[in-house]
């Protein structure tokens, strides 16, 4: 008897149309009631998180810490019920925060009204970009962000993120500097660290680490129930924020010490907000915008598509876009910044039970609470505290193990790696992910214009025929069969041409070349000129050029062009196999 709260039942009783516009509507119609406890502890142990990381990634964007809390609530909700992913926890991240304060640093002081104003802005730009991208079904350009560049630029972020807390950490007031210039200005300076805030700050690095490492593995061993290990071992934030905040309060250490402390946090829910209506300005950031949509969508889709293979569930790629973008919308309207789905709260988001978008409004519901209700007993946390969370939570990024495999399998692509490493450590996170963008393209450009060409020939008695450099095979002097492994384009087109030039002028026997299109997906104009002058050139030298295996869509277009006409439809052939009947060097 098939189950009566399979997702896929449930699609299939509502309108087709209102479950693409509205993917909540499939749990919002018919939610289980078995749902509603998992979902209630997924957005309890997200929210105990979120809080103090919302607070943590808004100083890291140069905001106010009530400003992350902000945009943790709206944007949450709307993407709870227009996301297609159950279990992706949006919110602010550190990288995009990161990317907020390179974008935005240079146009305002940080903290300022106007400031605010810009983030707002960049909200909208997010949003905006990221709603049409999905509306346009326009997903496929994160494609040029390809995975080595992606995790070169990750693991550089995160250290640029790891180090831009050191002021902190330290209670040394630093500049704004690019990343060596931040560690030699923190190294001369670090006779004026403030001992009692680094006690605070690498205090709470060490629970953090134990409440991550080792004190799960403890209570399993003790016997404590599974379902209360996770909420305990991801309560790390909370229990060092309300230590800190503790500690500080009771022994004056921002009086006594020089501690600096969060301060005054806002009661009460954000108003509505609007931002800048200037072409200008969102000429400015608009770069920034297009980095932190990219940057965010691939963060978000990545984790979204792993936890939803682990349940056999779909995601909607074009749709993920549409519910980023309108969150961010959300974000613009509320006085937030733009937010994405973060790797770390998803993850405890689906292992806490998850099921739904429900459990995403559940953890925005409590974020109100706590903004509505607690934010006074914000007022002595430490920053070295916020900053603790934030380089605990961005230590996991530095991606160690992607350069190893792809060093491993490939060396072009650990360059991309190492180039937009180098490079975002170097130039900046904005220039460095765009200077690894382009080296990947041009190693693309590089391999794709000198493509694999295989000589082939028959194995034994069978219709096969493969790579003479690889197997035992038959061939015949007057034919030469050979099998181009890409598709043809003007980078490519001129390298085919001199190999098969190349390989007639070594056989001056040879009266028939067999152009195996089993890897052709494409052939442009450039390089059907190619072909055309290929051919011209093969018929002066007295050898007949045949097609073979050439795929439909590719053999359409060359039908259409004229090229089958002026080639023969007799020496087009629909596999390797029969060009070598038609010819007659192998029989029936």
């Amino acid at each position: 008897m098939a189950n009566s709260h399979d997702p896929s039942i449930l699609i299939k009783k509502q309108p087709a149309g209102l479950c693409t516009l509205l993917p909540a509507w499939h749990w919002l119609a018919h939610y289980p009631r078995e749902y509603f406890v998992g979902d209630m502890l997924a957005g309890f142990i997200v929210a105990v998180m979120l809080v103090p990381q919302g607070m943590a990634y808004a100083l890291l964007a140069g905001l106010p810490p009530e400003v992350g809390l902000y945009a943790s609530i709206l944007p949450l909700i709307v993407y709870g019920l227009l996301g297609s992913s159950r279990t992706l926890a949006v919110g602010p991240v550190a990288i995009v925060s990161l990317l907020v304060a390179t974008g935005i640093a240079p146009l305002a002081e940080a903290g300022s009204g106007a400031y605010l104003q810009l983030a707002l802005t960049l909200a909208l730009l997010v949003g905006i970009i990221q709603a049409l991208m999905g509306l346009v079904r326009l997903g496929f350009l994160v494609n040029f962000l390809s995975h080595p560049v992606l995790a070169g630029f990750t693991s550089a972020a995160a250290l640029v993120i790891g180090f831009s807390q050191l002021k902190h950490l330290l209670g040394i007031p630093m500049p704004r500097l690019e990343f060596f210039e931040l560690l030699r200005y923190a190294v001369l300076h670090l006779p004026e660290t403030n001992w009692v805030t680094l006690a605070l700050g690498g205090g709470s690095i060490l629970i953090l680490l134990y409440f991550k490492v080792g004190l799960g593995q403890q209570l399993q061993r003790r016997g404590l129930p599974a379902q209360w290990v996770l909420p305990v071992t991801k309560s790390a934030p909370l229990v060092i924020v309300v230590l800190g905040t503790a500690l500080v309060w009771g022994l004056q250490l921002d009086q006594r010490a020089g501690v600096a402390i969060v301060g005054d946090v806002p009661v009460g829910l954000p108003s509505f907000t609007l931002p800048t209506v200037d072409l200008a300005v969102w000429q400015q950031l608009l770069p920034t915008a297009l980095v932190i949509s990219f940057v965010g969508y691939m963060e978000s889709i990545a984790v979204a598509k792993s936890l939803a293979s682990k349940r056999r569930q779909k995601v909607s790629a074009n749709q993920e876009l549409v519910a980023l973008g309108v969150a961010n919308l959300g974000a613009m309207l509320t006085g937030g910044y733009p937010v994405t789905g973060g790797f770390s709260r998803s993850v405890v988001n689906y292992d806490a039970g998850a099921n739904s978008g429900l459990a995403s409004i559940i953890t925005a519901v409590l974020i109100a609470l706590t903004v509505i209700f607690l934010t006074p007993v914000f007022y002595f946390l430490p920053q070295a505290v916020l900053a603790a969370i934030v380089m605990v939570a961005v230590a996991g990024l530095v991606d160690v193990k992607t350069f190893r495999h792809v060093w491993q399998y490939n060396k072009a692509d650990a360059a991309s790696f190492v180039v937009t490493f180098v490079a975002v450590l170097a130039v900046g996170v904005e220039n460095g992910i765009l200077f690894g963008v382009g080296v990947a393209m041009l190693l693309f450009i590089w391999r794709s214009s000198r493509p694999h060409v295989a000589v082939v020939g028959r194995l034994g008695k069978s219709e096969t025929y493969r790579n003479v450099l690889r197997h035992q095979v038959q061939c015949w002097p007057e034919v030469v069969a050979v099998r181009i492994d890409e598709s043809l384009y003007f980078a490519n087109s001129k390298f085919l041409e001199d190999t098969v030039l190349g390989l007639i002028a070594d056989q001056p026997e040879v009266d028939h070349l067999v152009l195996i299109g089993t890897a052709i997906n494409f052939i442009d104009a450039s390089a059907l000129e190619t072909l055309e002058g290929l051919l011209r050139q093969l018929k002066d030298a007295g050898v007949q050029l045949h097609l073979a295996a050439i795929k439909g869509p590719v053999l359409d277009r060359l039908r259409a062009i004229g090229f089958v006409d002026h080639l023969g439809d007799q020496f087009v052939h629909l596999t390797t196999h029969e060009a070598m009947l038609s010819i007659g060097v192998v029989a029936d």
